[in-house]
């Protein structure tokens, strides 16, 4: 799964990556089976993570609309003890958060230690939408680009483990769950024309993605584009890129050192 990192200062051109891929697993079955066991190993590192209360795991979610954040989220994620699990969604910023840095609410979202937190949108909607829009230059972009490099240095530097995931879908696919949405009264609650609008800005979407993932993947905070087209597919990437960060990690939970176990276990075995 790793080969869908994307490497420190290395060009993206998102035309050279297959949003239908399934890698060795041509059958959702046994993609299944296996999120299943990733899912589960995921539960016991994430228990093992909170009860350590030294690092963190930061997830940035990005992708255009349709591509499935919040499908991810609830798929992979589910059976993960929300106790020690913390998601946070951006959408236009309030006048609140427009009256401080770009980076002020995302800092404010970010895990503490002992905490999986999950960015669905993220910091990095002020350098795709504002630029796409032309709310924002190319000489300020570049300037945010720099700054999210060393905010997620920082992140890193202070103890939490960072991993994005750019959900890549084709525009076809796009289009069919549009069309599913529209048509099943019980999703239309997802869709408005404003999704269309969007649409109609494919090309410029996918060069601001491609310049961003080029510009900001680093050893600290590597960036992932996920085939996407397959839910179950992009669901067995982000669990086993998750896991394998946590395994890494290694968590550890120290017992206190100050109690006398062998003791406590004979007034455990004493009581009614």
């Amino acid at each position: 799964m790793n080969r869908y990192r994307v490497e420190p200062n290395s060009r993206v051109s998102l035309r050279d990556r297959d949003a239908d891929d399934t890698g060795d697993y041509k059958r959702r079955e046994d993609a299944g089976d296996r999120t299943e066991q990733l899912k589960q190993t995921l539960d016991a590192l994430q228990e093992r993570l909170y009860a350590e209360r030294a690092r963190a795991v930061l997830v940035v979610l990005q992708g255009i609309d349709t591509s499935g954040k919040d499908g991810t989220i609830r798929h992979v994620m589910r059976g993960v003890n929300p106790q020690g699990c913390i998601v946070a969604s951006f959408k236009a910023p309030t006048p609140l958060e427009k009256a401080h840095d770009f980076l002020w609410r995302v800092h404010a979202s970010c895990p503490p230690h002992g905490y999986i937190g999950i960015l669905n949108r993220s910091h990095y909607e002020d350098v795709l939408v504002t630029r796409v829009h032309g709310q924002l230059t190319d000489k300020k972009a570049q300037r945010r680009l720099d700054q999210i490099r060393a905010f997620e240095e920082l992140l890193a530097d202070n103890g939490t483990r960072i991993l994005k995931f750019f959900l890549h879908i084709s525009k076809a696919e796009q289009q069919k769950r549009l069309l599913e949405r529209v048509e099943d009264p019980d999703k239309r609650w997802k869709v408005s024309p404003q999704d269309l609008t969007e649409r109609s800005f494919w090309k410029e979407y996918k060069e601001a993605f491609e310049e961003a993932l080029a510009a900001t993947s680093t050893e600290a905070a590597p960036w992932f584009v996920v085939p996407a087209n397959h839910k179950w597919y992009r669901n067995l990437v982000v669990a086993d890129r998750l896991v394998h960060a946590l395994q890494e990690m290694d968590p550890r939970p120290s017992p206190p050192a100050d109690v006398d176990w062998t003791k406590l276990r004979r007034e455990i075995m004493e009581s009614d």
